[in-house]
Protein backbone atom coordinates (compact mmCIF):
# COMPACT_ATOMS: atom_id res chain seq x y z
CA UNK A 1 0.00 0.00 0.00
CA UNK A 2 1.42 2.89 -1.12
CA UNK A 3 1.26 6.34 1.48
CA UNK A 4 0.59 9.78 0.19
CA UNK A 5 2.76 12.34 -0.27
CA UNK A 6 2.43 15.31 1.56
CA UNK A 7 4.36 18.46 0.79
CA UNK A 8 5.70 20.50 3.10
CA UNK A 9 5.96 24.35 2.43
CA UNK A 10 7.75 26.57 5.02
CA UNK A 11 6.25 29.33 6.14
CA UNK A 12 7.62 32.48 8.71
CA UNK A 13 6.29 34.07 11.58
CA UNK A 14 5.08 36.60 9.46
CA UNK A 15 3.81 36.43 5.56
CA UNK A 16 2.74 38.45 2.91
CA UNK A 17 -0.86 37.40 2.80
CA UNK A 18 -3.61 38.27 0.22
CA UNK A 19 -7.84 38.69 0.57
CA UNK A 20 -8.87 39.00 -3.18
CA UNK A 21 -12.71 39.03 -1.66
CA UNK A 22 -11.68 42.24 -0.12
CA UNK A 23 -9.17 44.02 -2.72
CA UNK A 24 -6.54 43.54 -1.15
CA UNK A 25 -3.34 42.46 -2.96
CA UNK A 26 -1.09 41.58 -0.49
CA UNK A 27 -0.82 42.98 3.42
CA UNK A 28 1.61 41.85 6.05
CA UNK A 29 0.34 39.23 8.18
CA UNK A 30 1.89 37.58 11.88
CA UNK A 31 1.01 34.21 11.73
CA UNK A 32 0.34 33.45 15.48
CA UNK A 33 -0.23 29.76 15.87
CA UNK A 34 -1.32 30.97 19.24
CA UNK A 35 -4.68 32.73 18.15
CA UNK A 36 -7.33 30.37 17.06
CA UNK A 37 -9.08 32.34 15.34
CA UNK A 38 -8.18 34.71 12.61
CA UNK A 39 -8.47 38.65 12.50
CA UNK A 40 -8.81 41.57 9.96
CA UNK A 41 -8.40 45.13 11.51
CA UNK A 42 -11.76 46.74 10.72
CA UNK A 43 -13.46 49.76 11.47
CA UNK A 44 -16.85 51.04 11.10
CA UNK A 45 -18.36 47.63 11.54
CA UNK A 46 -22.40 47.37 11.18
CA UNK A 47 -24.36 44.79 10.65
CA UNK A 48 -27.55 44.65 8.63
CA UNK A 49 -29.90 42.03 7.18
CA UNK A 50 -30.42 41.53 3.05
CA UNK A 51 -33.48 39.88 2.52
CA UNK A 52 -33.34 37.57 5.98
CA UNK A 53 -29.59 37.51 5.50
CA UNK A 54 -27.09 38.86 8.16
CA UNK A 55 -24.58 40.46 6.91
CA UNK A 56 -21.30 43.11 8.25
CA UNK A 57 -20.28 46.17 6.37
CA UNK A 58 -16.87 47.39 7.61
CA UNK A 59 -14.26 49.96 6.42
CA UNK A 60 -10.83 48.37 6.13
CA UNK A 61 -8.16 51.20 6.79
CA UNK A 62 -4.55 51.26 4.77
CA UNK A 63 -1.66 53.98 4.92
CA UNK A 64 -1.67 54.85 1.06
CA UNK A 65 -5.52 54.34 0.97
CA UNK A 66 -7.22 57.72 1.51
CA UNK A 67 -10.67 56.56 2.37
CA UNK A 68 -9.90 53.12 2.66
CA UNK A 69 -11.95 49.90 1.60
CA UNK A 70 -15.37 49.30 2.01
CA UNK A 71 -16.48 45.98 2.23
CA UNK A 72 -19.50 43.61 3.18
CA UNK A 73 -19.89 40.17 4.07
CA UNK A 74 -21.96 37.38 5.02
CA UNK A 75 -22.13 36.71 8.66
CA UNK A 76 -20.76 33.29 9.72
CA UNK A 77 -20.79 33.70 13.16
CA UNK A 78 -20.58 35.91 16.21
CA UNK A 79 -18.38 34.69 18.97
CA UNK A 80 -16.45 35.60 21.91
CA UNK A 81 -12.84 35.57 21.09
CA UNK A 82 -9.63 36.78 23.74
CA UNK A 83 -7.82 39.71 22.67
CA UNK A 84 -4.45 40.26 23.40
CA UNK A 85 -4.88 41.76 26.83
CA UNK A 86 -6.80 38.23 27.33
CA UNK A 87 -10.54 40.08 27.65
CA UNK A 88 -13.15 38.23 25.57
CA UNK A 89 -14.96 40.79 23.12
CA UNK A 90 -17.94 39.69 20.94
CA UNK A 91 -17.21 39.36 17.11
CA UNK A 92 -18.30 38.82 14.03
CA UNK A 93 -17.15 36.07 11.78
CA UNK A 94 -17.07 36.31 8.24
CA UNK A 95 -15.40 33.83 5.67
CA UNK A 96 -13.25 34.95 2.58
CA UNK A 97 -10.43 33.67 0.16
CA UNK A 98 -6.84 33.84 2.02
CA UNK A 99 -3.71 33.60 -0.28
CA UNK A 100 -0.64 32.57 0.81
CA UNK A 101 2.46 32.29 -2.11
CA UNK A 102 0.84 30.06 -4.85
CA UNK A 103 -2.28 28.83 -2.30
CA UNK A 104 -5.63 29.93 -1.67
CA UNK A 105 -8.34 28.40 0.44
CA UNK A 106 -11.61 29.67 2.90
CA UNK A 107 -10.82 31.21 5.88
CA UNK A 108 -13.10 32.77 8.62
CA UNK A 109 -11.53 35.75 10.56
CA UNK A 110 -12.69 38.03 12.79
CA UNK A 111 -13.37 41.75 12.52
CA UNK A 112 -12.11 44.17 15.02
CA UNK A 113 -10.00 47.49 15.87
CA UNK A 114 -6.18 45.73 15.20
CA UNK A 115 -5.52 49.97 15.20
CA UNK A 116 -2.43 49.63 17.97
CA UNK A 117 -1.41 46.13 16.90
CA UNK A 118 2.25 46.01 14.78
CA UNK A 119 -0.31 44.01 12.15
CA UNK A 120 -3.33 44.31 10.42
CA UNK A 121 -3.78 40.77 9.96
CA UNK A 122 -3.81 37.77 12.26
CA UNK A 123 -3.35 34.39 10.67
CA UNK A 124 -4.72 31.75 13.66
CA UNK A 125 -3.55 28.31 13.60
CA UNK A 126 -7.24 27.41 12.58
CA UNK A 127 -6.16 28.89 9.05
CA UNK A 128 -3.11 27.03 8.14
CA UNK A 129 -3.91 23.56 9.80
CA UNK A 130 -3.96 20.75 7.33
CA UNK A 131 -2.29 22.96 4.98
CA UNK A 132 0.82 21.42 4.82
CA UNK A 133 2.81 24.48 6.76
CA UNK A 134 5.58 24.33 8.71
CA UNK A 135 6.25 27.45 10.78
CA UNK A 136 9.67 28.59 11.58
CA UNK A 137 9.56 31.22 13.89
CA UNK A 138 12.94 32.25 13.03
CA UNK A 139 12.13 33.51 9.65
CA UNK A 140 10.05 35.90 7.54
CA UNK A 141 8.28 36.61 4.36
CA UNK A 142 9.39 33.11 3.14
CA UNK A 143 6.23 32.35 0.78
CA UNK A 144 7.26 36.00 -1.00
CA UNK A 145 3.71 37.88 -2.34
CA UNK A 146 0.44 36.11 -3.37
CA UNK A 147 0.69 35.10 -6.53
CA UNK A 148 -2.98 36.08 -8.40
CA UNK A 149 -4.11 38.76 -9.88
CA UNK A 150 -6.96 40.83 -8.60
CA UNK A 151 -10.67 40.85 -10.23
CA UNK A 152 -11.23 43.63 -12.25
CA UNK A 153 -13.40 46.24 -10.96
CA UNK A 154 -16.42 47.37 -12.95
Amino acid sequence: MKSKERRITEIGWREYVGLPEFHIEHVKAKIDSGARTSALHAEEITPFDENGIDYVSFLIPFIGCEKGIRCSAKIVDRRPIKNTGGVAEERYIVKTTLTLGEMRWPVEVSLTSRQSMRFPVIIGRTAIRDKGFLLNAGRSYLSGRPGYILPRQE
